[in-house]
């Protein structure tokens, strides 16, 4: 059976990798990220690689009405959706007393709002892959952090977002896991990429999580049975106690 998945923030970084492995073994993939040229070009790429076809959405998640045009585009092409793939997000810095809430806006826009009108939008088409292939069901994943499990003085937003998308990801568990659609939240500390440059004068990016790290993570998720319900999964960092970022 062709399976398909749907991937945002797929340019680069977490998401790059995981649309790579899963074109590898042959998805077919709708991938999404704002910069359209950088997307085409990561289209190529990953029909080099394997993937039966790759539909391009640009959208910036920002928007949550830019979910409802990513799904249908990915339903107008392969109909069912195996993995949903929730990666893109935003990272924002700052105290409680001095956050700015514009930026407050944005970066529940694009870590929770947005996510939640993708999966909102793309459960029938889950649901419809785990109906077709019940052995095995659909999974969600999505990146979440460990300051969502973990509070971490001057990440209050950003960490509160990402304890709203683990919490999103345990209450479709409860709601569509008899139906064969399952979800993980991913929880990892500092991951080596493009969005943690801005820390690396405090922690190198060589002690940070490896981006394949996170990628064979969701490579076993998909491959477990709908039996199987994992919540979620938190990754931290070697030689730190654990409990931040």
């Amino acid at each position: 059976m062709s399976k398909s998945a749907l991937v945002t923030g797929a340019s680069r970084g977490i998401g790059l990798g995981i649309a790579t492995c899963l074109a590898e073994q042959g998805y077919g993939l709708t991938i999404s990220a704002r910069d359209p040229e950088r997307l085409e070009s990561v289209a190529a790429d990953l029909s080099g690689a394997g993937a039966k076809e790759v539909v391009v959405a640009a959208a910036d998640m920002a928007d949550p009405e830019s979910a409802n045009r990513i799904v249908d585009a990915h339903a107008e092409r392969f109909g069912t959706l195996h993995a949903l793939i929730l990666n893109a997000g935003v990272g924002t810095a700052g105290t409680i007393g001095e956050f700015p809430m514009r930026r407050f806006d944005k970066t529940v826009d694009v870590n929770v709002k947005t996510p939640f009108a993708l999966l909102q939008r793309a459960l029938p088409l889950l649901r419809a892959a785990a109906a077709d292939d019940p052995g095995r069901g659909a999974k969600v994943v999505a990146l979440a952090s460990i300051t969502g499990v973990y509070a971490e003085s001057g990440l209050a937003v950003y960490g509160a977002t990402k304890a709203a998308l683990i919490s999103l990801a345990e209450t479709l568990n409860a709601e569509e896991s008899g139906n064969g659609v399952t979800a993980t939240a991913i929880a990892p500390a500092y991951v080596n990429t493009d969005m943690a440059a801005w820390i690396h004068d405090r922690i190198p990016p060589e002690s940070m999580i490896e981006v394949a790290d996170l990628v064979e993570l969701v490579d076993a998720l998909l491959k477990m049975s709908s039996k199987a319900v994992v919540p979620k999964l938190v990754v931290s960092r070697a030689a730190t106690d654990g409990y931040r970022a």
